[in-house]
Formats: C-alpha cells, sequence, structure tokens
C-alpha cells in the first residue's frame, strides 16, 4: 500500500487556478487536496489488496478517470472535444481520437496479459512508446499526466514490479518533457532511462 500510495502522491501537476467543480472549490489548494484524495482512493480501489485488472482496454481507462473525478467534475472520464496544447506542443486533435485509440488500444493496452513474460529491456521500451503516445493523445480535459502514470503502474505492476517512483521525474521537469518531445520523433532512449530509474527491481 505504501509504495501505491506514494506512486499517487507524485502528481505531475498542481492547479494555479481553480476548474469549475461540482462543490464550487475557488481555492487552489483546497482543489489540488481534493484530487489527491480522490486519487488515493482509486489507487486503493486498483491495487489492494492485489491488481484488480485483469486485461486493459481504452475504456477502463476513461472509468479510472470517471471514478477520479466524478465526485469534482461534471466532465469525468468523457473525451475533451476542444484542441490543446502546452508550451507550444499540440496534443492530438478530438477528430483524430476515433483512429489512434483504437491504435493505442491495439498497440499497447492488447499486449497487458503478456507483460509478466517480457524481458525488462522490452518491458521499458513499451512502456516508453506507451507514455509518449498518451501524453500525445492526452484524451481528457484534465488529469492526463496522473492518468497516464498510474497506466504505468498498473502495467508495471502486472509485469510482476511495485508502483514507480516519479521522484527524479518530478526533479528533472525539464528533462523529462525534452525526454516526451524526444519520443514523439522517435528517440525513446531518454525516456526509457527515467523509467528504469524509476522502475523498482522485479519480485
Amino acid at each position: 500500500m505504501a509504495k501505491a500510495t506514494r506512486s499517487a502522491d507524485q502528481a505531475d501537476s498542481l492547479h494555479e487556478q481553480v476548474l469549475n467543480n461540482k462543490l464550487s472549490i475557488t481555492a487552489p489548494d483546497d482543489i489540488n487536496d481534493a484530487e489527491l484524495f480522490l486519487l488515493h482512493k482509486l489507487y486503493k480501489h486498483l491495487f489492494l489488496p492485489e491488481l484488480t485488472v485483469s486485461k486493459l482496454q481504452f475504456s477502463d481507462i476513461r472509468n479510472w478517470h470517471q471514478w477520479w473525478f466524478s465526485t469534482l467534475y461534471t466532465w469525468a472520464g468523457e473525451l475533451r472535444d476542444v484542441q490543446m496544447s502546452k508550451g507550444g506542443f499540440p496534443f492530438a486533435t478530438p477528430q483524430a481520437f476515433t483512429k489512434e485509440i483504437p491504435r493505442f488500444e491495439t498497440q499497447y493496452l492488447n499486449a497487458f496479459p503478456l507483460l509478466p513474460s517480457l524481458p525488462e529491456d522490452e518491458f521499458i521500451q513499451l512502456l516508453a512508446r506507451c507514455h509518449v503516445d498518451f501524453v500525445l493523445l492526452h484524451p481528457f480535459r484534465d488529469g492526463n499526466g496522473r492518468i497516464a502514470r498510474l497506466l504505468l503502474d498498473v502495467m508495471a505492476v502486472k509485469a510482476g514490479y511495485t508502483p514507480l517512483d516519479y521522484t527524479l521525474w518530478n526533479d528533472n521537469k525539464v528533462f523529462y518533457f525534452k525526454s516526451i518531445q524526444a519520443g514523439v520523433a522517435g528517440e525513446s532512449q531518454h525516456l526509457e532511462r527515467l523509467i528504469r530509474d524509476a522502475l523498482p527491481q522485479r519480485q
């Protein structure tokens, strides 16, 4: 439980402005605390007493988002319908979801039952490509980074590891962002390094 909780604690970003929410929360610290509390509950639901995920589809990821955010936001679990970017980096258009989500599911999620048998190097390469593609897809209005990390954690536990320790990622955000950009260009070795450093020993 401690390792799953630690992973949930390592949020990728905090709100400086508060999105409209069901609880009429207006203070950034309060909405961040609420999101973290609910993320803890989601981690416990998925990982305790053991991983409850036996197969993985994109609908499961939407369900995680809905389960996490439904207390706070009306759009929990819904795919975004507006174009988004960050730091001049454009994410996939909503119109591309009909093609890109099935591709993501086929390329990564369908491999879920095979993860325990993958050699570590091959597994890390798969995680790196999966993470880059999910970040680029950016399917939700908010919470994409934390859901992307949850997906890595679920895949890691399925493969016989414990959830990743993202401390190094949080301490080196510029390198992480550049690693994502390099991954989009087909150079995933930098993100593979980050994943290898964050991945505990296989159990």
